[in-house]
């Protein structure tokens, strides 16, 4: 049984901020103690860390990322070992991937392939979303058996005709049947429908550089569809949480629907809160390293996001990590900018982007902990083991830094891609030091544990519902 003192640093929390030892026992938080108690004095571990100066906080909870995904006649470039020994880095602790139902498929099917991938590679834990991409009776009812099983979460899309999208009924359909089981609804909400005609039209006139896939992916069809996910899930009586929101005016209609008292919830990414339009119009064919969807917004969008989340009204910022290396993949586009694979690279940087927006005041230390940690770990069934620093919780744990300062670059970032989003963004904060479940994953700047360290999660149903 292996133990471990944390002496010395500020504890953060989403509730709280105190000088406090952190006392690890077998892979758990034994005990928060202050530094004179007799509990902290008296505790003789086989290793002291000294976190002097430097904050420890819970291991980050990354709810949306996209590891070795199919899009495009291509794959996302992170592999699960490559892209989780990236998250351990930015100290990211637990990720929840996207499993995929193939059209014609089972989703047990698709859920056994994403645990093939998975299985022994991970650095840190993780758990699995099913994606719904073809919904039909009997996917319907494989729906209440994965609740069962611990995948209790379903996303849905509006947009990608051909590929991933559901019409009304089918979203209507598998809403209710989320409202009888107890799983949670995700939703890629735009108007797919109205989006396609769009791409033909700008094509069609020549506008073929990677800043249209912007234009046509218009503010108003996410609002649109935003609003319409919400209606549709207060007919069938389920929650609903919508993914990577990115325009103002989505933001209104979550908030509308949430003063309302509906459980609606919603989810930001670092990209829209630190990137826009004018990087999808970099000259050449520079911005097709910007092109995701929903896309990058111009840059007055960000106000309202900034202040969704000091409101409560986002809950969440996960990164939708899926990143495709500018050559060779995002490149397919050149010419087309539908072709060009949407995604990108960010979950090494989200903890350390939303620290940066602390010392730029847009949000609290407790703010930072809340939506980077425990909100994705209640929202997803994780909480109380991930999310938080507490005695029971397992010791994932960061030793941050709150004084380095580092330039983000492609040349010292470890995700598995030829560019970063954010090349030569000064930003002030670094990961020191992680432990998941009390074993250390980095220390110091050296990566210590194993390919295969990380377990799968099984998951409960929403914690913001019970």
């Amino acid at each position: 049984m292996t133990t471990t003192a944390i002496r010395g640093g500020l504890v953060i929390t989403a509730t709280e901020e105190i000088l406090a030892d952190v006392l690890v026992e077998d892979g758990r938080i034994a005990a928060l103690a202050a530094p004179d108690s007799s509990c902290a004095q008296g505790w003789t571990p086989d290793r002291t860390l000294d976190a002097t100066g430097k904050y420890v906080v819970p291991g980050g909870v990354d709810a949306h990322t996209h590891f070795d995904l199919p899009f495009g006649g291509t794959a996302s470039s992170d592999t699960f070992e490559t892209g989780t020994r990236a998250a351990a880095w930015g100290g990211t602790t637990t990720v929840v991937d996207f499993a995929v139902q193939s059209r014609g498929g089972a989703l047990r099917e698709g859920l056994d392939t994403w645990h093939a991938k998975a299985e022994g590679t991970c650095a840190v834990d993780y758990a699995f979303h099913m994606i719904l991409s073809d919904v039909r009776e009997s996917s319907l009812k494989e729906m209440d058996l994965l609740v069962g099983e611990g995948v209790t979460s379903f996303k849905l899309f509006m947009a990608y005709p051909g590929v991933f999208y559901s019409d009304d009924g089918q979203i209507l359909r598998a809403m209710q049947r989320a409202a009888g089981n107890g799983g949670l609804i995700m939703m890629h909400a735009e108007n797919g429908i109205a989006i396609d005609v769009l791409v033909e039209q700008a094509l069609a006139a020549g506008r073929t550089d990677p800043r249209y896939h912007g234009e046509v992916r218009k503010a108003l069809l996410e609002a649109e569809a935003t609003h319409r996910a919400i209606a549709l899930a207060q007919v069938a009586g389920s929650p609903l949480y919508v993914v990577h929101v990115s325009a103002e005016e989505a933001v209104a209609e979550l908030v509308q629907a949430r003063d309302k008292g509906l459980p609606v919830f919603g989810e930001t990414c670092p990209q829209y809160l630190f990137l826009s339009t004018d990087n999808l119009a970099e000259p050449g064919f520079e911005g097709a390293k910007y092109v995701c969807s929903t896309p990058l917004r111009p840059r007055e969008h960000q106000a309202a996001l900034w202040r969704g989340l000091r409101t409560n009204d986002l809950q969440v910022v996960s990164t939708d990590h899926c990143p495709f290396c500018f050559s060779g993949q995002k490149e397919l586009g050149r010419g087309d900018f539908s072709k060009i694979p949407n995604g990108l690279p960010g979950v090494e940087h989200r903890m350390d982007l939303l620290h940066q927006a602390v010392v730029d005041g847009h949000i609290t230390r407790r703010r930072w902990i809340e939506i980077a940690c425990t909100a994705p770990a209640r929202m997803f069934g994780l909480a109380p083991r991930k999310g938080t620093l507490a005695p029971g919780a397992d010791a994932d744990i960061v030793i941050y830094d709150p004084h380095a300062r580092q330039t983000l670059s492609a040349t010292t970032h470890h995700m598995n891609v030829d560019y970063s989003a954010y090349e030569g963004k000064e930003i002030t904060g670094r990961v020191e030091t992680v432990l998941s479940r009390g074993e250390t994953v980095i220390d110091r700047g050296r990566y210590t544990v194993r390919a295969g360290h990380g377990r799968y999660v099984p998951r409960a149903t929403c914690q913001y519902l019970a």
